[in-house]
């Protein structure tokens, strides 16, 4: 308090307020930052990462089975098993949350996988021809599935695209590539999703030896030639789906890695076919 000519005035400190600082409670406990984490946050995020985990195990084991029923039932599951099981998929993730875009699916990137996808196409098929031509590698195009033009034309046009390549790449570089980049990123798309496709082919690579002329003569027809198919099979395989899923990243889209994919089985069939009516 002060005086001066006889007014009387009342000094107070001034004090201001930090709306970041903790208030204290009337115990003189700080209260609560407004950045702290609420209990019931924690556990709705760790929830949400369970339903992510649960996600990525249902389409592992979808696929599993499927794999199984296609290849050990009937010659009509394999027809329709692996494309209901991919449609089914991608319903199943699409109602979990999912969007186009994590699906590969997205407009936006159509320009850009097409692109990417005449580029895969155009080398592949440079490749491929150069094998077919060069003495050495002729001789791996030697494949009893393909050994007519027309059967050729039917499984490169119809089979192969419809049974085999959207399939599995709605599968594995759509379904099975977002569910794992939601929990893993990118890095564990490449490594998880890779290994899965490799597997993936295990069955389907058991008569890999006894049906092409060029691997029997290699690696022979008994149980090493069939197990050493098996591994080679899954290597390859499992480089093909880093390749593939690279691409997926790179345009964005899925339509890219369909391009490659099937220009790797169709345009091999077509060689083959054509390696087979040169050798006759």
């Amino acid at each position: 308090m002060t005086c001066t000519d006889g007014e009387i005035r009342y000094d107070f400190p001034v004090t201001t307020i930090d709306s970041n600082a903790a208030v204290p409670l009337s115990d003189g406990a700080p209260a609560p930052h407004p950045s702290f984490h609420h209990p019931l946050a924690s556990a709705l995020t760790a929830l949400q990462h369970a339903h992510i985990y649960v996600d990525i195990a249902v389409v592992v084991v979808v696929l599993a089975l499927t794999n199984l029923i296609a290849h050990f039932t009937t010659p009509w599951a394999n027809i329709v098993t692996v494309p209901a099981a991919a449609v089914g998929l991608l319903m199943l993730v699409r109602s979990r949350g999912l969007g186009w875009s994590e699906l590969g699916l997205g407009r936006d990137s159509w320009r850009s996988g097409i692109l990417y996808g005449l580029g895969a196409f155009a080398l592949v098929a440079t490749v491929v021809a150069i094998g077919a031509l060069l003495p050495w590698t002729r001789p791996m195009f030697l494949n009893d599935h393909y050994a007519t033009l027309s059967g050729a034309l039917i499984a490169s046009m119809l089979i192969i695209p419809l049974q085999t390549v959207i399939p599995e790449e709605l599968a594995f570089r759509g379904v099975l590539h977002g569910a794992l980049a939601r929990a893993w990123g990118f890095r564990g798309v490449l490594a998880v999703g890779s290994l899965l496709f490799g597997f993936w082919h295990i069955a389907s690579s058991l008569g890999l030896t006894a049906g092409n002329i060029g691997f029997s003569r290699i690696l022979g027809g008994g149980l090493f030639g069939v197990l050493a198919g098996i591994v080679g099979a899954v290597i390859a395989t499992a480089a093909a789906g880093f390749v593939f899923t690279w691409l997926r990243r790179r345009s964005g889209s899925l339509l890219a890695p369909i391009a490659l994919h099937w220009s790797l089985n169709g345009i091999g069939a077509l060689a083959a076919a054509l390696v087979w009516h040169a050798s006759s």
